[in-house]
């Protein structure tokens, strides 16, 4: 149940998150079908592959699709006054969504009884592969490569599932809101990691 209810609120997160970026980019209702699907599962899609699962299961995941295709109507339809505030709800379904499948992608190479370092990959890949390609697609830097702290937090996650620290039903859910609230906090105070920038003369 714990893995239906994260993959669930991932997907909508996700969906919505892509169709959000897609109508602020002024795509066309085809974009932003298109947008909002791939951000809900271009990270599953990337995970499966480098750990060893078929692509071809994402096709067995019908309700999650149904559920994505909902979500992205709903916010298509939603009144555009609202939708102005992007920068606050965009980046909330974000957060949500990165907590939601970094914790779910963990789990899913954990099960498979791969090691650590699978375990983080997954966890990386599921919680932000999807953002990833949803910002190139809308010719943007993804978030995940910028000083901004992002992939640190799916980091986090898969490293609690990776060493077993969480396993419990009531666990799972309290490292969600914790990874949410991290990644709420890093862009709010705007945590940064450090950079280092190279002079070119011309």
């Amino acid at each position: 149940m714990t893995w239906e209810v994260l993959s669930m609120i991932g997907t909508i997160a996700f969906a919505v998150s892509g169709a959000i970026v897609a109508m602020e980019e002024e795509y066309d209702i085809l974009g932003v079908y298109i947008l909002g699907i791939v951000t809900a599962f271009g990270g599953g899609a990337i995970r499966n592959l480098l750990i060893g699962v078929p692509v071809s299961a994402l096709w067995e995941q019908g309700l999650f699709f149904q559920i994505a295709l909902l979500s992205i109507t709903a916010v298509y339809l939603f009144p555009t006054n609202m939708l102005r505030h992007w920068q606050k709800w965009g980046n909330l379904f974000d957060a949500i969504g990165l907590s939601a499948f970094a914790i779910q992608g963990a789990m899913y190479a954990a099960n498979m009884h791969h090691p650590l370092s699978a375990v983080l990959v997954a966890a990386v890949l599921t919680g932000s592969g999807g953002g990833i390609i949803r910002d190139l697609l809308a010719g943007r830097k993804p978030s995940v490569l910028r000083s901004e702290i992002y992939a640190v937090w799916a980091i986090l996650a898969g490293l609690v599932i990776g060493l077993k620290v969480a396993d419990r039903t009531w666990e799972l859910y309290t490292l969600f809101i914790i990874i949410t609230v991290l990644r709420i906090l890093s862009y709010t105070f705007k945590w940064k990691l450090p950079t280092r920038r190279i002079e070119t003369n011309l």
